[in-house]
């Protein structure tokens, strides 16, 4: 019985500090890491593209692209580094020590708070350009969204290294066993990043997009009354129908997408401070870090644009002369 026992354990001739080893059995770990990889792949691939079509094609390069790029990357970094991680320490007994464990978390704070700091700023910029269509290219300009973009990621590093300060500090101090990857926070901590990384910026996206929507709405039923011709009017209102379905949609799918992928690790933080202590820690992390697949679906896919540039650059002809110059709005 001792033996079988020490099989269980992490670290065998530890046997009053090791963490048991994780009890999936084979055929479940087999297609739980085969679905995890496959939603990592997929993700790194998406991003890429995006990544790619901003980059390259010089007609992409205004605010809003910009802020899709930003986002991007961040969702690359998410399918890249912390989804393969996350499987890991899902599957596997954590054998790298607390310090990477808890440069683990340091990187995978600092990404995913500049991610919903990204989403914000693309919900401001949509704000502007149908709020205020007349000033949106004076207030957001280039130069500005690059200004935002990095105080974004500057933020995201500050933010980060006061929320896991005493972890920083001290690694591994709150760990219960050699062999599991966490780390825990005081309620005061915890409370803090609930209304500052969830409560606030749903809050402010929500507002917005609300607010897009309605003007949207509004413009596109002040055109359809200005028409007085039978077959303009026809017309018209057959595209205003289609525009408003559209906007609907869109801006739908993006506030429920977000909330359904974050809302669930933020109202369990409720109840239960130490997440990364408990058996739902890996569930609750894999859907916040799906919400990076979904990204550039809901970002990308949407804009005729990405659909000419991923044509380009599947048939390789972005790596002809000029082709960065190429036609795709």
């Amino acid at each position: 019985m001792e033996t079988q026992d020490q099989v269980k354990l992490c670290f065998p001739q530890l046997l009053n500090s090791s963490c048991r080893k994780p009890t999936l059995h084979w055929p479940e770990a087999l297609l739980l890491n085969t679905l995890l990889s496959f939603i990592s792949l997929i993700t790194i691939v998406l991003n890429l593209l995006v990544i790619i079509s901003v980059s390259h094609f010089r007609q992409l390069h205004k605010p809003t692209n910009i802020l899709i790029l930003s986002l991007a990357v961040s969702d690359f970094l998410v399918g890249f580094l912390l989804i393969p991680v996350e499987i890991f320490k899902y599957t596997a007994c954590w054998l790298f020590g607390d310090t990477l464990c808890i440069v683990y978390y340091y990187v995978a704070c600092v990404v995913l708070c500049a991610s919903i700091g990204i989403i914000v700023l693309i919900s401001v910029d949509r704000y502007v350009a149908i709020c205020d269509p007349l000033h949106y290219h004076t207030r957001i300009t280039l130069a500005k969204v690059k200004y935002w973009v990095f105080l974004c990621w500057v933020l995201s590093v500050v933010y980060s290294t006061f929320y896991l300060k005493d972890e920083l500090i001290q690694p591994g101090r709150n760990n219960p066993c050699i062999g599991k990857c966490g780390f825990s926070i005081s309620n005061i901590t915890g409370n803090f990043d609930l209304i500052f990384n969830f409560i606030l910026p749903v809050t402010v996206i929500i507002v917005l997009y609300m607010r897009v929507f309605f003007v949207a709405v509004f413009q596109a039923r002040a055109m359809r009354s200005q028409v007085t011709a039978v077959k303009l009017k026809l017309s018209v209102n057959l595209k205003t129908k289609k525009s408003e379905m559209k906007a609907a949609r869109t801006l739908g799918v993006l506030v429920v997408v977000f909330l359904m992928c974050y809302c669930p690790y933020y109202c369990y933080s409720v109840v239960e401070v130490n997440l990364t202590s408990t058996s739902y820690a890996s569930f609750f992390f894999f859907l916040y870090y799906f919400n990076s697949c979904l990204n550039p679906v809901i970002y990308s896919l949407f804009y005729p644009w990405f659909r000419k540039a991923l044509k380009l650059i599947v048939t390789l002809q972005i790596l002809l002369p000029g082709s960065c110059e190429a036609n795709i709005l």
